[in-house]
């Protein structure tokens, strides 16, 4: 296993769309890869492999206190959503900054597990967050690009302090 430099903005590969992955065996170690490179982070929660400069629709996440529950989604896909609720969110890629963001407040996603089975996952609690969060990186998009252009810029303005 390796753990793999995550890509900040504002590098181009984060705007690319991923796509999806058609041989599961295939991919069984590189999700290994981003599982170590997701827990290798302080604070990350969840990994597109979009982040890592891959276009493998693959997306990691793991919301238990313990880090210990992965969830592994293969070609995810929200496929119903309801309700708005904002709350503050931070990305790997936007290392120190934190903003308001609006969200579908419940979501259904429809994804394969790492077996290759086809899951359906529901969620209305901070899961559904993460997941709508996460997904977005799959489609080349990144939080801040909800905010107002003042707010992009100033994040990237942010994220040139952190990284320099």
């Amino acid at each position: 296993m390796a753990i793999m430099d995550i890509l900040t903005v504002p590098d181009p590969r984060l705007k690319r769309k991923a796509k999806p992955v058609t041989e599961i065996e295939a991919v069984q170690s590189f999700i290994d890869d981003l599982l170590q490179t997701m827990y290798h982070t302080d604070d990350g929660i969840g990994l597109a492999a979009t982040q890592v400069g891959s276009e493998h629709a693959i997306v990691v996440i793991d919301i238990s206190e313990e880090r210990n529950q992965p969830l592994v989604l293969i070609n995810p896909q929200i496929t119903e959503s309801s309700g708005e609720f904002i709350g503050e969110e931070g990305c790997l890629s936007i290392p120190g900054y934190r903003s308001k963001v609006k969200r579908f407040e419940s979501v259904t996603v429809s994804y394969l597990d790492r077996q290759g089975q086809a899951q359906t996952i529901h969620s209305d609690d901070f899961l559904a967050i993460v997941l709508q969060h996460e997904i977005d990186h799959l489609h080349g998009k990144v939080f801040i690009e909800h905010l107002s252009r003042l707010k992009q810029e100033m994040a990237l303005k942010k994220v040139r302090k952190f990284t320099a």
